[in-house]
């Protein structure tokens, strides 16, 4: 989660990060690195634990051959950044990258990624990737950049003992922005020591706020609100921006959402995860569908109560249009480096990751919605995690984002906005307008009013 802006880098980085800067993917012939995001929570270890497992089952498979794991301990921009910075020189360009899918237009066009076309239509377990999974990793040009390993959707995850306590309903479903407003205002008179509702907002936490703050609203006010496809423009701040914005603000101006302070961490995600919810804080976030990683399978929070004490319900549509509720996915893909000395070698690890057995696996220890026809039909996946039935269905209701090179300059022009309206700084008409200006700047005239 997600910008071109200049960035301080965190200083968390593994000593194997920073080995591998000096040492470069050309190194030795028979080493292939693989970079990664680790999480900023030291207890969050599920990444690393499974691909520990790839890296012992490729070995063992090939022979001679090795893998170094480069974790990136960093918030998503600061990994972003690091990673792009790794892959412009041979000398430190990883052979394997983790990429938001968001980012691997842009990154193509920097230079950075290889298509992976000549190993994809010789391997047969491609033809279990969903299209629209697909699609998600595939540029411009036509060709497709890196293997997706699941994706995510998002609704209203809420505490039914806060609701109880507030007079509120354990089916409660919002039919509009509105209702969602009115029980945050309950709980807040209610359950003073609560906080209502948590909607993503800021700069710092990037493309977290962006995308299931900000377009969780934007898109529920009406067709491609962002980037119209038929003109091949961005859409200005028109009246569904604004309210967008005005939602947010309305949040954090009657404070029914956590301290402007807390709500502008970058590490406002773990805390939710590992102590808002867990100790009965938060009464409604607008989240993601992996959200339940943290509580399983020796999460960071170990909490059983989780499946019993909260609900999911979607998030309405502005005023209830068609088609009622709306949702947000992205995922994340693995790609292969433009300046990788071992592309081949490199698939090969790609290929061990995607067993179906390894991507059964990651789908059910991180939390993932599948993106293979064979895995959504497995048996495990299906009985993973309680509410994964409600996350599936809502694929029905799913938007993509632009999947577009200046889309994380977009993205960071939206971050500014909402941390405007966040403040106080700007009303949201103001952030709206400020936005267009810088909107014109980042599309290079290519702008449409709608």
């Amino acid at each position: 989660m997600r910008p071109t802006a200049p960035l301080i880098l965190v200083t968390v980085l593994t000593a194997g990060a920073l080995t591998a800067c000096g040492g470069g993917s050309g190194s030795d012939p028979d080493t292939i690195k693989v970079a990664y995001n680790r999480s900023t929570d030291n207890k969050i270890r599920f990444k690393d634990t499974y691909l520990e497992s790839v890296k012992k089952q490729f070995e063992k498979a090939n022979p001679g051959k090795k893998v170094e794991l480069i974790p990136i301990q960093a918030p998503d921009n600061d990994y972003a950044t690091k990673a792009q910075q790794m892959m412009r020189s041979p000398k430190t360009a990883p052979d394997v990258v983790y990429e938001d899918t968001f980012r691997i237009n842009s990154d193509i066009k920097a230079g950075y990624l290889r298509p992976l076309d000549e190993y994809l239509n010789k391997w047969d377990a491609w033809d279990q990737f969903v299209d629209t999974a697909k699609s998600a990793a595939k540029a411009e040009d036509g060709k497709t950049y890196g293997v997706p390993d699941g994706t995510d959707t998002r609704g209203l995850w809420f505490n039914k003992k806060i609701f109880a306590d507030a007079g509120l309903p354990a089916d409660w479903r919002p039919e509009n922005w509105a209702e969602v407003l009115d029980a945050a205002r309950t709980v807040k008179r209610e359950v003073p020591d609560a906080i209502p509702l948590n909607v993503y907002t800021g700069k710092a936490p990037g493309e977290a706020a962006v995308m299931q703050g900000f377009e969780m609203l934007l898109y529920g006010t009406g067709a491609d609100p962002l980037y119209d496809p038929a003109s091949k423009k961005w859409v200005a701040g028109n009246e569904g921006f604004t309210d967008a914005l005005d939602f947010v603000r309305t949040v954090y101006s009657e404070k029914l959402g956590p301290d402007v302070s807390d709500a502008l961490d970058p590490n406002i995600g773990t805390r939710v995860a590992t102590e808002f919810f867990p100790e009965g804080k938060l009464a409604i976030s607008l989240d993601g569908s992996w959200m339940g990683q943290n509580w399983i399978n020796k999460g960071p929070k170990e909490w059983p109560e989780w499946s019993t004490e909260l609900a999911q319900t979607p998030m309405p549509t502005q005023n209830g249009q068609a088609p009622g509720s709306v949702s947000m996915s992205g995922g994340w893909a693995w790609s292969i480096p433009q300046k990788s000395k071992n592309p081949e070698l490199a698939f090969e690890f790609i290929k061990t990751q995607q067993t179906k057995e390894n991507a059964v696996e990651w789908d059910v220890v991180g939390a993932q919605i599948a993106v293979r026809k064979d895995v959504a039909a497995d048996p495990r996946y299906l009985k993973s995690m309680p509410g994964i039935d409600f996350f599936t269905k809502l694929v029905e209701v799913t938007n993509y984002r632009p999947a577009l090179p200046v889309y994380p300059q977009v993205s960071s022009a939206i971050g500014e906005a909402m941390e405007s309206v966040t403040t106080g700084d700007s009303s949201a008409a103001e952030a709206a307008k400020a936005y267009d200006e810088q909107l014109k700047t980042i599309a290079e005239g290519a702008v449409v009013e709608k």
